[in-house]
């Protein structure tokens, strides 16, 4: 009998289930046996893409199978090799203590890790007077500095060619879909850096020092610095223009108007990122359109 029983043919199914502790429990408890490690109380954290469990102190990742129709294998090992990165450049984030495959019903890959404690930075930063907040985005910037630097390709994912065939952006006008293509193909990006992918208020921690983690790389790619950026502004500062001024400093709002253009444009996750914090799709009929709105946002 399968340790996994219920049924992944696609990727609602998978959507239904990856957060089931029934359905993850025999699985994860197998793991931990293998692993030699103790086992604990199964707790469910933020849900993203893959299933993530805290189990104790630590915390327990089940990658998508194939069935899903996304192979979770390839983001794993993307895991796997980013955070030792972002370790070796002075970045605080979860050690891995274990990792596999298990063949059951489906073919799982797995990690262990330590359980970051801190609290979230979307939540943190709400409590925090205006010098304060600043400081945390500085604080984030000197890490993102330190992150975000030339690296060894990893994962066979090209951000720029992937950005010419994103599916997110569908959902927009015609016009405006051929006017960001023109402008990715017409921009020079320059060489590429290591980035994280995805620094949204979930995936930044902060300790009771005030101190950051990241977690969750599984989206850490080879991209222009500003599809690092671009994401911090409008995700996850929103706009804020405190964090703003402690992450660019001192900036000319027209300038940083066009780096999130052009940042979020190339990003996966910009198409919704912009429907969320700018304007809904239908609204938009070209690039210098969408400039106008961040701009107003920004000043």
């Amino acid at each position: 009998m399968p340790l996994f029983s219920e049924t992944i043919s696609n990727w609602a199914d998978w959507g239904k289930v990856f957060q089931s502790i029934p359905a993850f429990s025999p699985l994860i408890h197998h793991i931990l046996s293998r692993e030699h490690l103790p086992p604990a109380e199964i707790e469910n954290l933020t849900p993203g893409t893959n299933s993530v469990f805290k189990v104790g102190k630590l915390v327990v990742k089940i990658f998508s199978p194939p069935e899903s129709g996304l192979d979770g294998i390839q983001d794993m090992q993307t895991e796997i090799f980013a955070m030792d990165f972002a370790v070796s450049q002075g970045v605080s984030a979860p050690r891995v203590l274990a990792q596999g495959v298990v063949e059951d019903k489906y073919r799982f890959g797995y990690l262990v890790m330590d359980y970051v404690e801190g609290r979230q930075f979307s939540d943190a930063v709400k409590q925090m007077p205006a010098a304060e907040k600043r400081q945390a985005g500085q604080a984030l910037a000197r890490l993102t500095a330190r992150m975000n630097v030339p690296c060894p390709p990893f994962n066979g994912v090209e951000a720029i060619p992937a950005a010419l065939t994103e599916k997110r952006w569908e959902k927009y006008p015609e016009s405006f879909r051929q006017d960001r293509l023109d402008l990715i193909q017409k921009r020079a990006y320059g060489p590429p850096v290591f980035v994280h992918g995805d620094l949204n208020g979930d995936n930044i921690l902060l300790d009771g020092q005030g101190n950051l983690a990241i977690i969750d790389f599984a989206d850490a790619v080879l991209a222009p610095k500003l599809y690092e950026d671009a994401l911090v502004a409008v995700e996850l500062f929103n706009f804020d223009a405190v964090l703003l001024q402690g992450y660019f400093g001192e900036y000319q709002p027209d300038e940083l108007a066009r780096l999130c253009l052009e940042g979020l444009l190339i990003h996966p996750f910009g198409a919704n990122v912009l429907a969320e914090h700018v304007a809904p799709p239908p609204e938009l009929s070209c690039v210098e359109d969408l400039y106008r709105r961040i701009g107003e946002r920004i000043g």
